[in-house]
């Protein structure tokens, strides 16, 4: 009898720390299958190199999409980059909550081309949804934008 509690024990207390090991991360979209990391400095500096390939990028999530959830910012490993992950609408959907953590992103480098009045309208949609002021003058001609497009997502927990 004295083993079978023992035996108990220390069953119940090894699933309590594997679930408290994987319980650690809020897992979004599919499962992340890379395991080499990409830094975010790295595509910024070459994005063109890194066009249409699936990478893992790690960065604190710096901001998301307060009305969908559709889109998060990820801090570079440098000092003042970062580069937006986005989602289709409502295929995975980002915490607000998320902001300050880290977050692990599998997903697919991609670009935007916009021309000056595209990218007035872009900036002008992206502060409105920050609740933020634009001023189209700052716009003098077309941009490029390099996204990620997510595919899964994992977000450490506090």
């Amino acid at each position: 009898m004295g083993r079978i509690i023992k035996y108990l024990l220390i069953s119940f207390i090894s699933f309590s720390f594997i679930f408290a090991i994987s319980d650690d991360k809020d897992k979004y979209g599919k499962e992340i299958t890379l395991e080499e990391k990409t830094n975010i400095s790295e595509i910024l500096s070459n994005p063109e190199d890194y066009l249409d390939k699936t990478v893992l990028v790690e960065g604190e999530v710096l901001d998301v999409c307060p009305k969908m959830g559709c889109w998060m910012e990820l801090k570079s490993d440098s000092e003042d980059g970062k580069i937006k992950v986005k989602v289709k609408d409502g295929e995975i959907i980002f915490p607000v909550e998320a902001k300050g953590h880290t977050a692990l992103v599998e997903g697919k480098v991609y670009k935007i081309e916009l021309s000056k009045e595209d990218a007035i309208s872009y900036y002008e949609h992206e502060a409105e949804e920050l609740g933020k002021e634009f001023d189209p003058s700052t716009v003098t001609e077309g941009v490029t934008i390099y996204q990620i497009k997510g595919i899964g997502a994992e977000i450490e927990k506090e």
